[in-house]
């Protein structure tokens, strides 16, 4: 049913309060200008990130951990208190059956397993034909989707000892980015990559999402993607455990990408094995079509300059969810959609789904931005700014934050995300009340950092340098964050 201006408007009596009062929708509200790193009361004057104090600790109205401290070994800068230990690293550590971890990390969840073990699924972002790569994903029998595709997902097996087992999830896929976790405990993987079969050597069609079970090898086998979800650039897709609704970002240009919500066909039920089930048709794929409070259509979100703006959204079928000859994104008029640029990482919490848009420039016809975060409440079919970042006019120099890729949601209060702009790159917090603060700094090159999310107890953050692929396990003394 569409989202009448009626109806809109009688939710923004509620919710578009936040759009003058961004307190009243706990709007995370942040610009470079606003980083925590500018306020020194918040911080304690430790300094040896491995075993210094973090003085701020026990202090729950102090923001953040403390500047970050210059890693002497030259890959990651912590606050003080904090440590790191690497987990994998490409070219260095091994699989299981003898090949080396595959290179360029990125979305990663983390599940419990038993006995205190911790899996990780890690996606490798790696295009194009296997040559192209010294460590592709290795082609394990019976993993494999496209023998000529060089991506995929490996499983990380982290025992109480420290011990690190890694094998093979999924192979033979294109470019897997952000992807999502289910509730029934199972990694979904999308190909931010839509090559047909003939196209750079692949011999089957790409653009899918693939699911994979950390705890069940066997249920790997014969990888099959989800063709209901769509073929296109997938980058992140999160499900809603109440309703059963899966939401998909695309990231791609020219025009820009979609927001989209998958519906389920009538008596689906989601569990472990039950997206393979699926016919190719199943449901509904659909894009978003925002509505502001007068009512008016919102052509990209890049129009939105303002923290607590809150668009109305509609649901619109897309016509051929396979592209069979037109690119999905394209099937649409431009007064029929609502893009995006770079809609990147997503997470699931809070009852709704949290979306990231990396940055928007001239290709986008609003305001230009260094990030936004998003928040959908599928209840009131609202989408709602949580986070905007000015345009970072130094990059080079650390101190701002830019591109905001990967996300997540703190059992600390807020949210974390991994940059992926210009520059130099952080892990940073975001509270609830729009106040930033770092968590950490690639000290080893200029690569996007990515995979960020907190193990199943909350003690431990992973995260991952992407190039040239080093996955890092950090602990510290960790704490609630202030909402305000």
């Amino acid at each position: 049913m569409p989202l009448n201006r009626r109806e809109f408007t009688k939710q923004s009596a509620v919710t578009g309060a936040g759009i003058a009062l961004t307190g009243v929708v706990g709007a995370l509200a942040t610009a470079p200008e606003a980083l925590a790193a500018d306020e020194p009361e918040a911080y304690g004057t430790g300094h040896d990130h491995e075993n210094g104090h973090d003085g701020g600790h026990g202090h729950g109205h102090r923001l953040g951990y403390g500047p970050l401290v210059a890693d002497p070994d030259g890959i990651l800068a912590l606050p003080a208190g904090f440590s790191y230990r690497i987990v994998t690293h490409s070219g260095v550590t091994r699989l299981e059956s003898g090949e080396f971890t595959p290179e360029k990390h990125d979305g990663t969840a983390a599940f419990a397993g038993p006995r205190g073990t911790t899996y990780l699924v890690n996606n490798h972002e790696l295009k194009g034909p296997r040559s192209r790569w010294a460590h592709p994903v290795p082609l394990t029998e019976g993993l494999v989707y496209d023998p000529a595709a060089a991506g995929g997902c490996t499983v990380v097996e982290m025992h109480r000892d420290g011990t690190v087992a890694e094998w093979v999830g999924i192979a033979g896929t294109s470019t897997n980015c952000a992807g999502g976790s289910t509730a029934w405990g199972t990694w979904l993987t999308g190909e931010e990559n839509s090559d047909r079969a003939g196209v750079n050597g692949m011999t089957k069609d790409h653009g899918y999402v693939f699911e994979v079970d950390p705890r069940d090898r066997r249920a790997n086998r014969d990888p099959k993607p989800v063709k209901a979800f769509g073929r296109y650039d997938h980058e992140a897709v999160v499900i809603d455990p109440r309703r059963g609704h899966a939401y998909l970002t695309e990231d791609a240009s020219n025009p820009n990408g979609l927001l989209f919500r998958w519906v389920p066909p009538q008596g689906f039920e989601h569990g472990r094995g039950k997206l393979r089930t699926l016919a190719d048709d199943a449901g509904a794929l659909q894009a978003a079509k925002c509505i502001d409070s007068s009512g008016r259509f919102v052509d990209d979100l890049s129009r939105a300059t303002r923290i607590g703006t809150v668009y109305g959204v509609d649901w619109i079928d897309v016509p051929d969810r396979d592209a069979r000859t037109t690119p999905v994104r394209k099937q649409f008029t431009d007064g029929q959609i609502t893009r995006g640029r770079k809609l990147e990482g997503m997470w699931w919490a809070d009852g709704g789904a949290y979306v990231v848009s990396s940055y928007a420039r001239e290709e986008s016809p609003g305001a230009a931005h260094d990030g936004q975060v998003w928040f959908y409440d599928p209840k009131r079919r609202t989408l709602t700014l949580k986070v905007l970042l000015g345009v970072n006019a130094a990059p080079d120099v650390d101190g701002a934050y830019d591109g905001p890729d990967n996300i997540t949601v703190s059992p600390y209060g807020g949210i974390v995300i991994a940059e992926d702009g210009e520059g130099v790159q952080h892990l940073f917090g975001a509270t609830d009340s729009g106040r930033t603060y770092p968590i950490a700094r690639n000290d080893l090159n200029d690569s996007e950092l990515a995979g960020v999310t907190f193990s199943p107890d909350g003690d431990t953050l992973f995260a991952s340098i992407q190039s040239p692929g080093i996955m890092v396990a950090i602990t510290g003394p960790w704490r609630r964050q202030p909402r305000r």
